[in-house]
């Protein structure tokens, strides 16, 4: 059996550094690409930790415990585009797989599985394909992280028996999830700019199935705001897009005074456009969600709703273990609260003058 000295080995680090990653879900490499590669180096030696050694040094008779072999496919990231929210919860849920003595045995990236076309469709069936016949000796779950089109997820329930979706758009029962509601996130962050005196909202992020975009329009109807078709921007979400969207904006006579991004990184994309531009007339409120780590290092720092990735990665972790135990049978949802964390991205419409853009 492989041990930590084994992947520090095969990944080109120090054993400190390996027992770090494994044990420390908010732990960051300097080098960016150490983390992905000591996981990767665990997964390829089928690494589980020494419980025994473990039970023995707590005075505890060993007995013996079955390490199943798990999978996580992440569909809000491919090889040119990574989501920061799902990267930094993919850290949570290696580490706690880590801690209940299970193998990661892959972990699959691909978009196609979060679209809705037919192309999207054959695409993810191709992935699925490959992903029943990799050469694994067990595969007793799979975690699924971000959105997934629900006809390419009835297919992966005939390929996996037991699967748990962590995500911000509910399945609607079609397997244990934990949920982020995204229309709740959507009314949070747009209910706060309407309380900031902004009536003229946009929104920046996908609206084909989401449900930040369902609890963004509502929010806006149900305060009787009227939405502008010009003020939504449906986008994939990326810095880069983010920055295209607010170089449009500047362009333009009429402009929104606030904007509802869908997640941080597009936010921190149009922050950096405004900041390159240095326009001196128009400061826009700018809200978002997620509170990934680089939230905190806009200035003004970024206004976002943070979701509870800590939680959210041990709860799924331990339903998808309870599932496969035989601990329950029916669909369970948990679902987590966001909380909206305000910082200086966001003012008053009247007092939108005095905000700067920088990062």
């Amino acid at each position: 059996m492989a041990s930590i000295k084994d992947i520090a080995r095969a990944a080109g680090t120090s054993v400190a550094t390996v027992s770090r990653v494994l044990n420390q879900p908010d732990y960051r490499c300097a080098d960016p690409g150490m983390a992905d590669r000591i996981w990767k180096c665990a997964a390829d030696l089928n690494y589980v930790p020494n419980a025994a050694a473990k039970r023995l040094k707590k005075g505890e008779t060993e007995e013996k415990t079955r390490n199943y072999q798990i999978q996580i496919l992440q569909t809000r990231s491919d090889g040119n585009y990574v989501d920061p929210f799902f990267s930094e919860l993919l850290h949570v849920i290696r580490s706690e797989l880590h801690r209940r003595q299970c193998i990661l045995s892959r972990v699959w990236f691909d978009s196609f599985f979060s679209e809705d076309g037919s192309g999207s469709m054959l695409q993810s069936n191709k992935i699925i394909r490959e992903m029943h016949e990799a050469p694994q000796e067990e595969k007793d779950g799979l975690i699924i992280l971000g959105k997934c089109n629900p006809r390419v997820l009835e297919t992966l329930k005939k390929e996996y028996k037991n699967i748990v979706s962590v995500n911000r758009n509910s399945t609607n029962y079609a397997v244990d999830e934990v949920l982020c509601d995204g229309k709740k996130i959507a009314a949070l962050a747009t209910e706060y700019l309407i309380s900031l005196g902004h009536r003229e909202i946009a929104y920046v992020g996908p609206c084909r199935n989401d449900a930040r975009y369902k609890g963004f329009t509502y929010t806006l109807a149900s305060q009787d705001i009227d939405l502008i078709a010009d003020y939504v921007q449906d986008i994939h979400q990326s810095e880069k897009n983010g920055y295209r969207v607010m170089e449009y904006y500047l362009q333009q006579e009429k402009r929104p005074t606030a904007f509802y991004c869908a997640n941080d990184i597009t936010a921190v994309g149009m922050i950096k456009c405004l900041n390159y531009y240095r326009n001196r007339t128009y400061f826009p409120s700018i809200v978002s969600s997620d509170n990934i780590e680089e939230s905190q290092f806009t200035n003004p720092m970024l206004t976002t709703v943070n979701l509870p990735k800590e939680q959210m990665g041990k709860f799924a972790v331990y339903l998808l273990l309870d599932r496969i135990s035989g601990g329950h049978n029916n669909i369970v949802r948990m679902e987590m609260e966001g909380n909206l964390v305000r910082r200086s991205s966001c003012a008053r419409v009247e007092e939108s003058y005095i905000t700067e853009y920088y990062i």
